[in-house]
């Protein structure tokens, strides 16, 4: 399977933290497709079915060939009659996640999914939120449940054929080290861990280099702090005073190289050799066209070397 190095993170699609109408949603993807971006990853989490079911319908049974889909698995949609803001997502879709790892419950997610997006088949399963940061004490549990029943039913699509790959789509490093332990996995995709901000996630990335298991960075712009500092949202929540010295800092050592901030957080994780693309969120058609003039600004070597000497890059 062919990773393309960049593609769109589909969470927004889903009305996380703005609602949006579908006709803006097909803008946002059919903006993407026209520019070249090939890789779209979705979750049934992101708005409760919402964002599957744009990214199927912008997509359409005349697609590109070459469209490259993960979706995620861990998450059941049950129905619910719940409204208004939930979990980040402000008028999603009528159902409520509820978690299964199981076997059974990979195989109807990974069915349903199928269904939302109007497709015979996506290219990457991720396994969604394992860990602590997700499942606090019950974390040991749920790996279990997940490395019992689950793994076994991925691997079964995999080897199947219905799907080229499988891995884990999280936001904590610590449980990627444990999976790479236990299990074989093609892709992880690790959102918010390895970023101009934190690189406490580079030991992870050396190991999955050497194992040949490709990375996907998400969540580039730590949940948009890195774009503008006037988004207070970093780790899903509200950003914390030292975090925001950090961005100011780095963005100071930015404008002395005259780099956009948002430019040189998207192509920082690139230069890992684990990683095999880089997947910011976008939402809107003028995201998408931001986002590809800033992964093609040029950045002068010198502007990591002032980051390492001002101790704002490891």
């Amino acid at each position: 399977m062919q990773l393309p190095n960049f593609g769109m993170g589909c969470s927004g699609l889903g009305n996380l933290y703005r609602s949006m109408s579908d006709t803006e949603a097909h803008a946002a993807v059919s903006a993407a497709l026209a520019a070249g971006v090939r890789y779209f990853d979705t979750a049934p989490f992101y708005g409760f079915g919402l964002s599957e079911q744009r990214l199927g319908a912008a997509l359409g049974s005349g697609a590109a060939p070459d469209v490259v889909i993960s979706t995620k698995v861990g998450r059941i949609l049950v129905p619910a009659s719940a409204s208004g803001i939930r979990e980040g997502f402000v008028d999603a879709l009528a159902f409520a996640p509820v978690y299964d790892y199981s076997f059974e419950g990979i195989m109807r997610s990974h069915a349903a999914s199928l269904e939302r997006l109007g497709r015979a088949r996506v290219n990457i399963l991720l396994a969604h939120d394992l860990g602590v940061q997700t499942h606090g004490d019950h974390s040991a549990g749920v790996t279990a449940a997940f490395l019992e029943g689950g793994y076994r039913a991925m691997r079964q699509l995999r080897d199947a054929g219905q799907i080229d790959a499988i891995g884990i789509g999280v936001n904590e490093a610590g449980i990627c080290e444990e999976l790479l332990d236990a299990v074989e996995l093609d892709v992880i995709l690790l959102a918010g861990r390895y970023t101009l901000l934190e690189q406490g996630a580079r030991p992870l990335l050396d190991r999955c280099a050497r194992m040949g298991v490709r990375v996907i960075i998400g969540g580039p712009f730590n949940s948009g702090l890195l774009v503008e500092e006037a988004n207070p949202h970093y780790n899903y929540g509200a950003a914390p005073p030292d975090i925001i010295a950090r961005v100011r800092a780095i963005r100071a050592v930015c404008e002395r190289f005259d780099v956009p901030l948002p430019a040189a957080a998207l192509q920082f994780p690139a230069a890992h050799p684990a990683v095999s693309c880089v997947l910011p969120g976008l939402a809107s058609a003028q995201q998408v066209d931001q986002a590809l003039k800033w992964r093609d600004q040029p950045v002068p070597a010198e502007l990591w070397d002032a980051l390492r000497s001002a101790g704002l890059l490891v």
